[in-house]
């Protein structure tokens, strides 16, 4: 009887850890990134300048910020949402702090914020 009790606990255990995720995963982008790059193109995003009024996605091309053009290559996934959510974390060399919004946490609902990152992961 002991040991059907531990091992109906151990079940349920490993059920929730699945079902939780395992604990690895968070922030995983699961973001369509077809909507992203659409999103990306938009002069207007919410109450600011859309990502394509200062990223070029010509490599050497500056408009205002870096070009985004192989961004995948030069981060990963937790690179490009904290670029994207705190960008003066990690500041890109020529770049000074102060320039790219601190708003898009706001402005950018978690949806098209894992669309972005989906498009961007895919710039390489």
């Amino acid at each position: 009887m002991r040991k059907t009790i531990y091992f109906i606990l151990l079940v349920v255990l490993a059920l929730t850890l699945v079902a939780c995720g395992g604990g690895g995963d968070e922030g995983a982008t699961t973001g369509d990134a077809d909507a992203g790059k659409a999103l990306f193109a938009q002069p207007v995003i919410g109450t600011q300048a859309g990502c394509i009024t200062c990223h070029s996605l010509t490599p050497d091309e500056t408009i205002v910020g870096p070009s985004m053009a192989g961004i995948a290559s030069r981060g990963d996934e937790a690179y490009i949402r904290e670029s994207i959510l705190t960008p003066d974390a990690q500041l890109v060399n020529g770049f000074p702090a102060g320039t790219m919004p601190q708003v898009w946490g706001d402005e950018l609902s978690d949806a098209q914020l894992n669309e972005l990152v989906a498009y961007l992961l895919t710039l390489k």
